[in-house]
């Protein structure tokens, strides 16, 4: 009779033939190191894009559009690095997007933050 090891810490498995563990804790870390790996940069990526969005969402509060400084917005931790879309205008402004919050580079200290209009 073949000896089966556990795919995770490669002691031997007693019972069943067709198990590849020898327990439920080997097997949920076999498959969270398995997945961790890959997704950790689209994890680290998601969480900055969710920071960045609340940092807007708490600068616009419930206005519809204010003026900021964007040392205010890096000195709460927001990455100019990380947005998901351009938005280019008539006019030929461009806007960057983190998810509906977005901005408007006015000078090289000021920012107008919006939120789009079809959320």
């Amino acid at each position: 009779m073949e000896r089966k090891l556990c795919m995770a810490c490669g002691r031997e498995i007693v019972g069943r033939s067709d198990n590849l563990f020898c327990d439920d804790g080997c097997r949920n870390a076999y498959h969270n190191n398995k997945n961790s790996n890959p997704n950790r940069r689209v994890r680290e990526i998601n969480k900055q894009l969710r920071k960045n969005r609340k940092i807007l969402d708490d600068a616009l509060g419930k206005e519809k559009m204010v003026k900021v400084q964007r040392d205010q917005l890096l000195r709460k931790g927001y990455s100019f690095n990380y947005y998901t879309h351009h938005l280019h205008t008539k006019k030929g402004q461009s806007y960057t997007f983190v998810y509906e919050f977005g901005y408007l580079d006015l000078d090289e200290v000021r920012l107008l933050v919006v939120r789009q209009k079809d959320f």
